[in-house]
């Protein structure tokens, strides 16, 4: 898997686990899926972090999404 592609994703599902886990903490449910959510974005994260030669700081990661959305869409 393409480094970039893998932060983006990870980057993503993070972002989607934020209302998933204030979601079942309202509800007062156990929070299994949210949790599952946040550590795949974290193992992505961690995956492109540390098989990207120079890494990736802050400043990167807006060229990285503009690099990653033409090269997968049509």
């Amino acid at each position: 898997m393409d480094t970039d592609l893998a932060l983006i994703i990870g980057i993503f599902l993070a972002g989607l686990s934020i209302p998933s886990i204030l979601s079942v903490i309202s509800e007062g449910r156990p929070p299994r899926m949210p949790m599952i959510l946040v550590m795949v974005a974290g193992g992505l994260i961690l995956y492109a972090l540390n098989m990207n030669p120079g890494g990736y700081s802050f400043d990167q990661v807006p060229d990285v999404f503009l690099r990653v959305i033409p090269r997968y869409t049509p």
